[in-house]
């Protein structure tokens, strides 16, 4: 039963990245980002105590609202991306060849480390996607998205290898810096108009 879930988790983690990597609109990235963090939530509680699990959730979704209300201040205007990717069938196939390279390594990184292969898969397709997203855009609120998605990502592999309450809530800690950082970066350019 909890491998389906696993593998169910995994899915949920592959459609969301992939949509946070397509759609350009701010509000699908916050929701597809809090959607993302239920399957992390999943993923992370078949090694850590739900409690210590159900706070990954909570401070992913305390980042998405901080997201949130930050894009809520920027002008629309502003968000138009030079970058010289901007089609989505590249976005696409990018996404597709790294479905596949990611799948491949976690065939042998589940072997070493000794986890399932939806853990291993979901960790390493976050970190992978999250690093895609970094290398394609450069606009503040889809970097932190990214930057959010590896750091997603290496939560899932690190709650495999270490339990301790006090590396949680440092990585909680990290999460909401983030946030707070990508707040202020978009808000940053207003301050200097005005």
């Amino acid at each position: 039963m909890f491998t389906i879930l696993n593998w169910f988790a995994l899915l949920i983690a592959l459609v969301t990245s992939v949509g946070l990597l397509l759609h350009r609109d701010w509000r699908w990235g916050i929701g597809l980002l809090a959607i993302q963090y239920l399957s992390i939530f999943w993923l992370v509680q078949t090694h850590w105590p739900v409690s210590m699990a159900a706070s990954k959730l909570v401070t992913g979704w305390m980042a998405c609202a901080v997201l949130g209300i930050a894009q809520l201040n920027t002008d629309p205007a502003e968000e138009t991306e030079v970058s010289w990717p901007q089609g989505r069938l590249f976005r696409l196939f990018t996404a597709g060849i790294l479905i596949a390279a990611t799948f491949a390594l976690s065939l042998r990184a589940s072997g070493w480390l000794g986890l399932g292969l939806p853990i291993a898969w979901g960790s390493l397709l976050l970190i992978g996607m999250g690093l895609l997203q970094l290398g394609i855009s450069a606009q503040p609120f889809r970097v932190i998205l990214g930057l959010l998605t590896v750091l997603a990502g290496f939560e899932i592999l690190y709650a495999a290898v270490e339990s301790s309450t006090l590396v949680a809530a440092l990585l909680s800690t990290i999460n909401l810096g983030l946030a707070l950082t990508g707040a202020y970066f978009l808000n940053m350019p207003q301050e200097e108009n005005q």
